[in-house]
């Protein structure tokens, strides 16, 4: 099978991009995102809300699911 090695390396770049941006998410969130749990007010709320929202939009096109559900 012929393979693009250009392309190989690209998307092995993204996928270590990608890698590295999803450990750095987990170790904050293993922190609880920086806020120290007498700072939680709404706002750290909704800033939350919004990662969730955002990283939901990635997973439902990387798994087909909600809009991209076939």
């Amino acid at each position: 099978m012929k393979t693009n090695a250009k392309a190989l390396d690209a998307f092995i770049a993204r996928k270590t991009e990608i890698d590295a941006m999803l450990a750095r998410l987990a170790a904050l969130s293993d922190e609880h995102f920086g806020y120290a749990p007498d700072e939680i007010d709404w706002g750290h709320v909704g800033t939350l809300a919004h990662y969730a929202e955002t990283l939901k939009r990635i997973t439902d096109a990387a798994f087909r699911e909600g809009e991209h559900a076939a």
